[in-house]
């Protein structure tokens, strides 16, 4: 068995991811990690804290499986759209589940800016990517948001469609 706070946030993890920061209660988390409450505040101060130790989590995993998709291309452009090709694999490992960032946005107030913080370091990292890749602010921009709006719409719908137009839309961008 895993250490507690690893139980804690793997919990919190899955239960963020599938039922939304606000619908899930730490004694949710406590009660399916099995550990105790006084556990849970030794490793997180507040269910927020626990959020930023998710969201850091998320987008480590997140970046590391994007680079390690898209590292299989030949070339810059390959690149680019191999990315809509790993939004299509996600949908599908994660059941349309969208944008955990996005998500939890949605459900945060003004005052929880350390939420925030972390979910506009994890955007810009992706703008930054396409930066890299493109080499064309514009252009890589104009890639970034039909990629969020493709992981977006996907979620909306549960389908892969968006995501293949949003392909095809930059491929003749590009």
């Amino acid at each position: 068995m895993s250490a507690p706070r690893e139980r804690i946030l793997e919990q919190a993890s899955v239960l963020f991811h599938q039922q939304g920061y606000n619908s899930t209660g730490i004694n949710q988390i406590i009660s399916e990690a099995n550990v105790a409450k006084a556990s849970f505040y030794q490793h997180f101060k507040s269910k927020d804290d626990l959020c930023v130790a998710f969201l850091n989590k998320r987008h480590d995993y997140w970046f590391s499986k994007l680079i390690d998709f898209t590292s299989k291309s030949k070339n810059q452009k390959e690149k680019v759209i191999s990315a809509f090709d790993f939004i299509m694999q996600m949908n599908e490992r994660e059941n349309f589940r969208g944008c955990s960032f996005l998500n939890i946005l949605s459900e945060i107030s003004k005052e929880q800016e350390s939420i925030l913080k972390v979910i506009q370091s994890h955007k810009n990292d992706l703008r930054i990517f396409f930066n890299q890749l493109v080499k064309d602010e514009l252009l890589a921009t104009h890639i970034y948001l039909l990629f969020e709006s493709a992981i977006i719409e996907s979620q909306l719908f549960k389908s892969n469609e968006i995501v293949h137009q949003s392909k095809a839309i930059t491929t003749s961008l590009i």
